[in-house]
């Protein structure tokens, strides 16, 4: 039967029997009210019928999806203050579940990354302290994937915004996969799982017009910040200079929770993760950072693909933290609390092998956008622990691939599946891709020989450790968990007076894109609980009172590994470093350094005006390999400029000017030699001694080396590569009124 859209239509015959529409009585008065009614449609009509459906923002009390008023939201149902957490905690699942399928289909977070094959192998056997297969045979390579990434914005944002970045590693074992999914920093901001939808919701854009991308600079983050006190030490991380990092191959990561490691005889250690770079951790400046999001938002992606192919093969070393079970409480924190680190100095890290990354993926989405990570993904010889950021994550990955890769057999996707064996009775669901056989799907069963069956420890079947669980349900936490400030002052007393000014700038940017003045009094209130003086100097930066007393001084504890000027500096590996020319430059010259940073390992491009090719004093030609349209010193990690009539050229034109200036004022390495010395007299340098520029001897001064023309190559060689090795030099005076 045909239908009219607004009233119904009856069909009739004609004489020769075909259908006929014929309109039933009434039919065309109601489409004249249908008109009337139509023609009332204004431009408030559609903000009305969207208020029909928004819910009072008024409402006075926390509920389920049912409408059951909540009690308590912060700590999920526990065994016990540090027990397991409960399934039965409906609050708790729904919670997670729903925050969980809130998108489709990039990953709520983590939805930028970048990804990568490798190999891991162990330094000695392992057996005293777990059973893990992987971790036995100093001779044997394990496949991983390693999956890099920003947490807060989507897919299409940018790669050096200020944020944490994830480190995830899924190591392909003969006993099944494992993974390890951790971050670049090795604590959280929130001590309960229960309390990451709030997290997230708070630093994602705002919920009315969907600002700011990429960025916890907003409102809503720091008014959430303000009101949390656990999340005080994280803080301090993510406003130093760990949230920027110049590379993912100059990254530290960590599994952030606390696991076990078991040995055959059952006995467990509590145990963290912990990856270092072999080329050192370092960072970007703020000012580079924000001139990378415009300039290149690949930055980071594009540096790990580009560093791969041209075999600089990413290396990390990975290590291990173990507390004896014995020894539990024995600390001043909680060793299950995710916001609180192990001191070093306490707790020796044991350097146990090295990953390398040898391999770029063959299709971006087929592997690093498919790839799924799970902290429950675990192999005999690791175990987990109560700690209740965990307890929750390892629910909660589970359940967001289901949604975001469609269904159960998302295992089954290339890049998920496993090299060991997988025999199961899970047969059917969406997108499978295997096809059993045989009869059976289920245990046990005669017919099917009850096979597949269930392995013994000794034929490597996972038995989960037997840890005695005794307690009360209740929501609640160690009052060692309740400690928010000691570690954040031990983070702060461990920064150089460098590192330190930099968190300081990054509050003041940071709370300075608040609105809301109660909200930034808030936070000073709060980190004056770190340091009173930190809290004096973000204040006079954001335009809100001081505290109304200066917080307890931060006392003298300190963990000299947290601090970025520890970190190897005595490499040049794939530095990348920008040699300005212009006709005229002085080729014999230019190919001795050139020569000599290539042997370091460090790669040397020609930056000019033009592409083409450039003309030395000598008549002799050399590619460009840049020029000044498609580039700027923010991509290098230092800068030459050779002798030769070109320094003319050079320091009247303002590309040049610009460059070293830029170069400059983000504390980077700066060389030059003979006339190129004059291009630096041409810029913004200030407090900096220049070599003579005819007959000096190489100088070098807070990174910046010059050598006359007479001077020794070899001497200014020595020195530059020196300087590039320590990375930035941010001893330099004034560098912010640098005009670049």
């Amino acid at each position: 039967m045909m239908t009219d859209r607004n009233v119904g239509i009856l069909p009739s015959r004609d004489q020769h029997g075909r259908a006929q529409l014929q309109a039933p009585v009434g039919a065309t008065e109601m489409r004249v009210k249908d008109m009337d009614t139509r023609r009332k449609i204004n431009e408030k009509s559609k903000q009305e019928q969207l208020d029909r459906v928004h819910p009072d923002p008024e409402r006075e009390y926390l509920t389920t999806n049912q409408g059951v008023r909540v009690s308590h939201t912060d700590d999920a149902l526990k065994v016990g203050e540090r027990g397991p957490t409960l399934l039965e905690d409906f609050h708790f699942r729904e919670k997670l579940t729903h925050f969980d399928h809130e998108r489709i289909p990039e990953r709520i977070v983590h939805a930028r990354g970048s990804g990568a094959h490798g190999y891991f192998q162990v330094y000695e056997p392992m057996t005293e302290y777990t059973r893990a297969a992987f971790l036995q045979d100093p001779k044997k390579k394990t496949p991983v994937f390693v999956r890099f990434s920003t947490v807060v914005g989507f897919r299409g944002s940018a790669d050096t915004v200020r944020d944490v970045r994830g480190f995830a590693v899924k190591f392909y074992t003969e006993e099944g996969n494992y993974d390890i999914v951790g971050n670049n920093m090795p604590i959280f901001f929130i001590v309960d799982a229960i309390k990451f939808p709030d997290l997230i919701h708070a630093i994602k854009p705002e919920q009315h017009h969907q600002m700011p991308q990429a960025s916890s600079a907003h409102d809503t983050f720091w008014d959430f910040a303000g009101s949390l006190p656990e999340i005080t030490h994280m803080l301090m991380w993510v406003l130093s200079d760990r949230a920027i990092p110049r590379s993912y191959r100059m990254m530290q990561g960590f599994g952030v929770n606390t696991f076990r490691f078991v040995n055959a005889e059952g006995k467990a250690r509590f145990v963290k993760f912990h990856w270092r770079p072999l080329l050192g951790i370092h960072s970007l400046a703020w000012d580079e950072a924000q001139k990378l999001a415009g300039k290149d938002p690949d930055f980071n992606r594009r540096d790990l693909w580009e560093a791969i192919e041209m075999g600089d093969y990413p290396e990390y070393e990975f290590g291990v933290q173990m507390i004896e079970e014995e020894d539990e409480h024995n600390f001043d924190f909680d060793i299950l609390d995710a916001t609180k680190i192990w001191p070093e100095e306490e707790v020796a890290i044991r350097w146990i092998g090295k990953m390398t990354l040898n391999r770029n993926p063959d299709n971006f989405f087929a592997e690093t956008e498919q790839i799924a990570f799970c902290p429950a993904n675990v192999v005999p010889g690791i175990d987990l622990s109560n700690d209740p950021l965990l307890q929750g994550r390892l629910f909660s990955y589970l359940d967001t691939q289901l949604i975001r890769l469609g269904g159960p057999n998302f295992q089954e996707i290339p890049i998920n599946r496993p090299l060991s064996p997988v025999a199961n009775n899970q047969r059917e669901g969406y997108h499978r891709t295997t096809i059993d056989q045989g009869r059976v799907s289920y245990f046990p069963n005669a017919l099917g020989e009850n096979k597949p069956r269930p392995a013994p420890a000794e034929e490597g079947g996972y038995v989960h450790y037997q840890e005695k669980i005794e307690g009360r349900k209740i929501r609640a936490r160690s009052e060692k968990f309740n400690d928010h400030f000691s570690q954040a002052k031990l983070f702060w007393n461990s920064m150089s007076e460098v590192e330190k000014e930099h968190i300081v700038k990054a509050f003041h940017f940071e709370l300075g894109k608040v609105s809301d003045t109660g909200v930034r009094s808030r936070v000073v209130d709060l980190i004056n609980n770190v340091d009173g003086d930190l809290a004096i100097r973000v204040a006079q930066g954001i335009g809100v009172p001081p505290p109304a007393r200066k917080g307890a001084p931060s006392g003298t504890k300190k963990s000299p590994n947290l601090s970025q000027e520890t970190t190897v500096m005595d490499t040049i590996k794939s530095r990348r470093v920008a040699i300005l020319a212009m006709e005229g430059y002085n080729r014999d010259e230019v190919v001795q350094v050139e020569q000599a940073l290539k042997d370091a390992g460090a790669h040397p491009e020609i930056v000019s005006e033009f592409y083409g090719r450039v003309r030395s004093a000598d008549g002799k030609e050399m590619e460009v390999d840049r020029s000044y349209a498609t580039t700027g010193s923010i991509v290098y990690d230092a800068v030459y400029i050779p002798g030769g009539r070109h320094a003319e050229t050079l320091k009247n034109q303002s590309y040049a000017i610009h460059f070293v200036n830029e170069a400059f004022k983000h504390g980077k390495p700066i060389g030059a030699i003979g006339e190129g010395i004059e291009l630096l007299k041409a810029s913004a340098i200030k407090g900096v001694a220049f070599a003579d520029t005819s007959g000096g001897e190489a100088l070098a001064e807070m990174g910046v080396v010059t050598c006359g023309s007479q001077g020794s190559v070899k001497s200014f060689i020595d020195q530059f590569k020196t300087a590039i090795a320590r990375h930035r030099h941010w001893d330099r005076e004034r560098m912010e009124q640098v005009p670049a």
